[in-house]
């Protein structure tokens, strides 16, 4: 499953993707305070670095860790 991502500065976390490892709970998409996640028009989720705050909970909700941080 694809992801959108974006930059930040050297070293930080960049933002989010979910990975192919997704199982489609939509736990992640629940989760997120900013509404950052959403469904792509090719399946599976994206995470929209515009609206992500980088805030993690998507990670942690994640029963399969298929939400991994992308870095700079």
């Amino acid at each position: 499953m694809a992801a959108v991502t974006g930059t930040a500065s050297r070293g930080a976390a960049a933002g989010y993707a979910v990975t192919a490892a997704c199982a489609g709970c939509g736990a992640c998409l629940l989760t997120c305070p900013e509404h950052a996640i959403r469904p792509s028009h090719e399946g599976g989720l994206v995470v929209l670095d515009a609206l992500c705050s980088r805030c993690g909970e998507c990670v942690e909700v994640c029963p399969v860790d298929a939400v991994v941080e992308v870095r700079s």
